[in-house]
């Protein structure tokens, strides 16, 4: 029997002297495993240059093109494109779209001749086929084969030698020179770390498709990702068809990107103006209603904040938001009661975004705000007018970055004032429209809108 030097959780990787039945970090039951004491195993050089040293003026510098797969969102958060020899992780709830999304990619490679394998662990090929053939994806170029044993993965990876390769999921690879169940620690890092030596020697694109957490992170340790080279996570909610691609790390590229994509019959579509979706239902001015142009990355995008203001019939008010900060909504309902004197302490809050979208920049304060104020006196805020700006705890409104971006994302579906904060308003003819700035939150009963 093997010593142990200790335990490991297998959902965050954090490491214990002692096992208990509950991970202390991750608070996930069940999950420590042992760790075999012994001595680390040396690593495969994975290319020529390893273990010579360079003066930095002097490194070798590999450029490679980068391989567009044809969908203009997923290249944009890649970076460009695919780019050989790159590891990509990609993680999201189940039935999110991982991979019709990465099934549609190695279709639109196919078809333009990059030869592609797609390695399914969890469908039978069947399955596979038939979800193809509803996608209308497909061709010569496109290799798939069901297998999950590692070896087998890797031979096929060696004979084949693909352009780009997907691993569908990294959880349900096993490793026979390993002695642990399927999907735990070991088994998880010890398939990664040979696939992605695999990739890396034979100079291919790899995905690799990981499970998430009941948190939403993705399952394994983050050594995981501190392997590969890029992570991506793919978001949706569940009653809505939106899907929002984001890069948390990427070593080739910018992580200030996201890809919108939209959930159709026949698979996922590319959103290239998600501004114009998000606001498609909106039906002029209404009391409640403020649209603010938000920042997701490097795009800036067009939104919705709804607000209901009402008595509440019951002893104690409901506080209920969707999209937007829960916290950071009570704190407003206190800024605006104490600061600028509207009594909300009595009445039911309600705060959404339409769309379906998530929203943590602080610069949704001031159109949080200007809706709750719209729903308690039951004034509309004016409908071709947008609203940016964070709110402090003694009322101020307090200046955003991007504005100029936000500003010209506002002019191009035809808003034509905006409601910004005074620090922003450094030069009024710098700015792509007409402003209303404020100072401080008992400024808005003088743009006499509200």
């Amino acid at each position: 029997m093997a010593k142990s030097s200790g335990y490991v959780c297998s959902e965050c990787g954090a490491s214990f002297l002692r096992w208990s039945g509950r991970c202390p970090n991750c608070e996930e039951w069940d999950t420590l495993q042992m760790r075999a004491a012994g001595p680390p195993r040396k690593g495969k050089k994975i290319t020529d240059t390893e273990g010579i040293v360079y003066s930095l003026p002097e490194a070798p510098i590999e450029s490679q093109e980068r391989i567009e797969c044809g969908i203009g969102e997923f290249d944009r958060v890649l970076g460009g494109g695919l780019l050989p020899g790159c590891v990509v992780l990609i993680g999201g709830d189940p039935g999110v779209g991982k991979s019709t999304l990465l099934l549609q990619a190695l279709s639109r490679l196919a078809e333009l001749h990059h030869k592609s394998l797609y390695v399914t662990c969890e469908e039978s090929l069947s399955q596979l086929s038939v979800r193809a053939t509803r996608l209308g994806y497909g061709g010569a170029n496109l290799r798939v084969m069901a297998e999950n044993s590692l070896e087998s993965i890797l031979s096929v990876l060696e004979v084949e030698k693909p352009q780009v390769a997907v691993v569908d999921s990294i959880q349900m690879v096993s490793a026979e020179g390993l002695n642990s169940p399927l999907g735990s620690l070991a088994q998880l890092k010890g398939a990664s770390a040979e696939l992605i030596r695999c990739a890396k020697e034979n100079n291919f694109t790899l995905f690799l498709v990981g499970h998430v957490t009941k948190q939403g992170a993705l399952a394994g340790p983050k050594a995981v990702e501190h392997m590969v080279d890029t992570v991506l996570y793919f978001e949706s909610e569940r009653f809505h068809t939106m899907r929002i691609l984001r890069a948390a790390k990427n070593r080739f590229g910018s992580i200030n990107e996201i890809g919108v994509f939209q959930m159709t019959e026949k698979g996922l579509e590319g959103v290239g103006n998600p501004s114009a979706l998000f606001l498609a239902e909106r039906h002029g001015a209404q009391s409640g209603s403020v649209v603010t142009p938000t920042v997701e990355g490097r795009r800036a995008l067009l939104v919705e904040i709804q607000a209901l203001i009402a008595p509440s019939a019951y002893g104690t008010p409901e506080r209920r938001t969707g999209g937007v900060d829960h916290k950071r909504f009570g704190m407003l309902l206190t800024v605006l009661e104490r600061r600028a004197g509207i009594k909300l302490g009595a009445c039911d809050a309600f705060a959404n975004v339409a769309g379906g979208m998530k929203i943590a920049e602080p610069s949704v304060d001031l159109p949080l705000a200007l809706a709750i104020i719209s729903s308690a006196r039951d004034t509309a805020f004016p409908a071709d007018w947008v609203a940016i700006g964070e709110i402090g705890l003694s009322g101020e409104v307090r200046a955003v970055g991007q504005l100029q971006q936000r500003l010209k994302e506002a002019v191009k579906l035809g808003f034509t004032k905006a409601v910004i904060p005074k620090g922003n308003c450094k030069s009024k003819s710098d700015l792509a429209m007409p402003v209303a700035p404020i100072a401080h939150v008992n400024e808005i009963r003088t743009l006499n809108i509200l």
